[in-house]
């Protein structure tokens, strides 16, 4: 059983797209923010919706239903903005994902996380680290580091 998530930390945010729920390493996640203004930035990939100011800093907020090829994210009382770290050219940089809503933190052990399917998945496996067990379904554990190539990384990181 080979998984791209480390062993010593199996402590995932759960959020869900539509029907689905994903996760991600909850050391990749540094906060969760209600969904605010987002700024529009011309020229940009179409997943991304615009920028937001976080503390001062420009944060870029990217739309996953989008990158995923999945219908636009809705402003519903529910949606949100996951602030993750990302690792770009070696050095880390805060993106916002948005989301339909976020579940809960929840911790999975090895025995419970499988291979993701090399087949079957209208995701491209790369960026998927694991399939976890969470009671009678799965959830897609996302190594969001891996979900954006590094042309998009780039553009996302000049805006």
């Amino acid at each position: 059983m080979e998984t791209n998530i480390p062993e010593e930390n199996n402590q995932f945010l759960t959020f869900k797209l539509g029907d689905e729920v994903f996760a991600i390493n909850i050391m990749k996640v540094k906060e969760v923010l209600e969904f605010d203004t987002i700024t529009k930035v011309p020229r940009t990939p179409g997943f991304m919706r615009g920028v937001i100011n976080l503390r001062g800093s420009v944060v870029p907020v990217i739309d996953l239903r989008l990158k995923f090829s999945m219908s636009e994210t809705q402003k519903t009382v529910n949606t949100c903005i996951i602030i993750v770290e990302v690792s770009i050219e070696g050095q880390s940089t805060a993106l916002g994902a948005l989301a339909d809503a976020v579940d809960e933190v929840v911790g999975m052990d090895s025995a419970n996380i499988e291979e993701p399917p090399k087949i079957g998945t209208t995701l491209s496996g790369d960026f998927i680290a694991g399939m976890g067990r969470k009671d009678d379904s799965f959830v897609m554990i996302l190594d969001i580091d891996k979900v954006f190539s590094l042309e998009e990384l780039s553009l996302l990181k000049v805006a």
